[in-house]
């Protein structure tokens, strides 16, 4: 397969990706595009809902397996969007619109790599290629929710905005609702337990709280109280307060653990909302891993989430595009950063799968 003209037929697909309105839950139409790229390469294709399979021609069951996985959902465009969100446009080597960055880049270098790679004999690997939906909500027809219906995985890469470097950790992620309690009251009368009055000791113990175990590649776990609500009238102390407090947590914990100490120490009522975001890791020693090293790329903790959470095997994070510009207005990704995604990936593979 001519790599050249692979990156120029994975660009023409981004563009048209970009073009279609695929929101989580209503990607319907863009998979449909995926499906009909890959139909062009006479590659059959497997569709569960929004999400589209396809494996390499020689599979074998007695192998072990390598996925790789992207997804084609966005979010809706920030409201600081000045250009036309759905009108795919190079402007100095930049391709704008929604989704190009996040993960429209990684998703089509990612196809072109399989692509390349569909005919191969002799790999060491089967390759599983899945083009996934309902990432960016998390939702259940995501790669979450097709795991069960998919073959065994031992190893994958998970395409998101890397700058192409290797994203050997992920945070995981735990939500707490917090209530704090307090007599509620008049506010002309005299009240010492007034919940507003006393958040702010919880706020201080949120702010200054920290974890034992600290990971080398994530850091410390990172708790953040993201949201407050109280009252509804100017003359009525409230019964409680309510907050939401983010937890990023490292490969050090478990979000069981980090929820059960959590409950255990803080001076209020928690509630977790999903145990189930939990935090991924690939051995720095994994052959995929050195593969992309002995290409110059440098290794790192991603603070952000992706689908790594919803699988149980290794996993790394990698892909063309920058994590700063994803959900942005006037999203965009750099052209060459295609040709060289999709490079990288071929080489990496080469040097793992042969």
């Amino acid at each position: 397969m001519n790599q050249t003209e692979l990156t120029e037929s994975a660009l023409e697909l981004l563009k048209e990706l970009i073009s279609i309105e695929s929101f989580s839950k209503e990607e319907d139409k863009t998979a449909d595009a995926i499906q009909a790229w890959l139909a062009q390469y006479n590659i059959p294709t497997e569709r569960d809902l929004n999400n589209i399979i396809a494996k390499n021609k020689f599979w074998d069951d007695n192998k072990p397996t390598l996925l790789l996985n992207s997804h084609h959902d966005t979010v809706k465009p920030n409201t600081a969007y000045t250009k036309d969100p759905f009108h795919p446009h190079i402007e100095d080597g930049k391709l704008f619109g929604l989704g190009s960055n996040d993960a429209g880049g990684p998703l089509v270098s990612l196809l072109a790599t399989f692509v390349y790679y569909y005919n191969a004999e002799d790999l060491n690997h089967n390759i599983l290629m899945v083009a996934s939906a309902e990432e960016e909500n998390a939702g259940e027809n995501s790669l979450r929710g097709l795991l069960p219906k998919l073959p065994n995985i031992d190893v994958a890469i998970v395409g998101e905005p890397t700058l192409m470097q290797l994203a050997i950790a992920e945070k995981g992620l735990v939500v707490f609702d917090a209530v704090v309690k307090g007599t509620p009251s008049h506010a002309a009368h005299p009240n010492n337990d007034n919940s507003i009055y006393n958040s702010i000791k919880v706020l201080e113990w949120f702010k200054n709280y920290t974890f034992g175990k600290t990971s080398e590649a994530l850091g410390d776990v990172k708790m953040t109280v993201t949201q407050i609500n109280a009252g509804t009238q100017h003359n009525v102390v409230p019964a409680q307060v309510d907050m939401v407090v983010d937890v990023r947590v490292n490969d050090a914990y478990s979000n069981k653990e980090i929820a059960d100490l959590l409950k255990k120490d803080a001076p209020c009522e928690l509630k977790e909302r999903s145990l189930r975001l939990n935090s991924s890791k690939i051995d720095k020693n994994h052959p995929l891993v050195k593969s992309g090293i002995a290409l110059g790329r440098t290794t790192y903790g991603s603070p952000t989430l992706s689908d790594q959470a919803a699988l149980s095997c290794q996993s790394l994070k990698l892909g063309p595009g920058d994590s700063t510009r994803s959900h942005s207005a006037n999203e965009f990704i750099y052209v060459q950063e295609i040709g060289e995604g999709i490079d990288l990936y071929i080489k990496i593979l080469k040097g793992f799968l042969q």
